[in-house]
Order: structure tokens, then sequence, then C-alpha cells
């Protein structure tokens, strides 16, 4: 079983008890603002959600990390890797991603759990390039990215709901520099 510790966080994989406080954290309008169209998701579609990602790890070797605290073990979110098939102008690249519930937020738990992930990919998965994907507005994902030291790739629109996004990218000689 893949895990990553951090000072303060554990990545590993999904369990059936993480459930429940996954879908207390899509539930909140303000974590999904910027998700997708932005809509809240159920108990059954984040049941959906992480045996996605589950998936993805058995086929890929990469995923979608749960992201616990070391200290209570209590669930605050998810960080990880997917293949972003809804974008399909940045294939094959791989996308680093994060959402963590709001009361979570401001204590810099994005950015350690983000650093692992990048670390993960680029030098345990052999990865040569990550790119992040954020909706134009959401500053507070960009300043996650900024300090992951990705840079400013291109600007696209979402091919389904027509709003503006950022492509950030880093590969391995960036990272390693």
């Amino acid at each position: 079983m893949t895990e990553i510790r951090t000072p303060r966080l554990l990545l590993r994989r999904w369990t059936d008890d993480d459930l429940a406080a996954m879908a207390e954290i899509n539930s909140d309008p303000q974590v999904m603002r910027w998700i997708g169209d932005g809509s809240v998701r159920d108990l059954d579609e984040t049941a959906e959600d992480i045996e996605r990602w589950e998936e993805e790890w058995d086929e890929e070797g990469f995923g979608l990390f749960a992201v616990e605290l070391l200290a209570s073990g209590e669930l605050i979110g998810v960080a990880g890797l997917s293949v972003p098939e809804y974008l399909p102008e940045v294939l094959p690249d791989v996308e680093i991603s994060w959402r963590l519930g709001a009361q979570f937020w401001g204590q810099g738990y994005a950015s350690e759990a983000a650093h692992a992930v990048l670390e993960f990919a680029l030098q345990d998965r052999g990865l040569e390039r990550v790119v992040a994907v954020n909706r134009v507005g959401n500053d507070e994902s960009e300043n996650v990215i900024g300090k992951l030291d990705m840079v400013l790739d291109r600007e696209t629109k979402h091919p389904v709901y027509g709003f503006a996004l950022n492509i950030h990218t880093i590969d391995l000689t960036e990272y390693e520099a």
C-alpha cells in the first residue's frame, strides 16, 4: 500500500471509513465552488469519486490520496495525481490537485500535501512533467501552485463549462534545480 508521511499529514489509499468525512467535505459549497461546475456532491457521488480514484491507482500506479492529520487520524481531504481526461489539450501530462475541508484552509496543509505529491510524481513514479490546472480567480490554489515553483504555461478555457483556466507546469529538471 502506497503511503506518504509528512511532518503533519498521512497521504494514503482510501478505505470505507473515509466516505462520510469526504462526503461532508464535498457537500460544502465553499469547498466545491472551484471544482467542475461548482456543484456540491452527495454521499453516492462521493462514493463514485472514491471508487474512480481507486481504479486510477490500479490502472495508472498513481491517484488521489486520502489526506489525514497524523495527530488525530481525521480525514481532511484529498490530494494527488490524476489523468486530466476532461482537458485533452494537456494530455499525456498528469495533473496534481488537492481539495481540503474549509476548516483546514490557511494552515499550510494543502502546500504540505502538494509538495509531497509532487515529489512522489517526479521522484517515485518517474513522471517527466506535472501540470496544475487552476480556475482563474482561485487565488488560494494559485498560491499553493506558486509554492510548488510551477510556472504558468498557458491560459485556456474549460471545454465543457467555458470558464478560464491557467495551466501551470513543472518538469523534472525544473524540480531538481
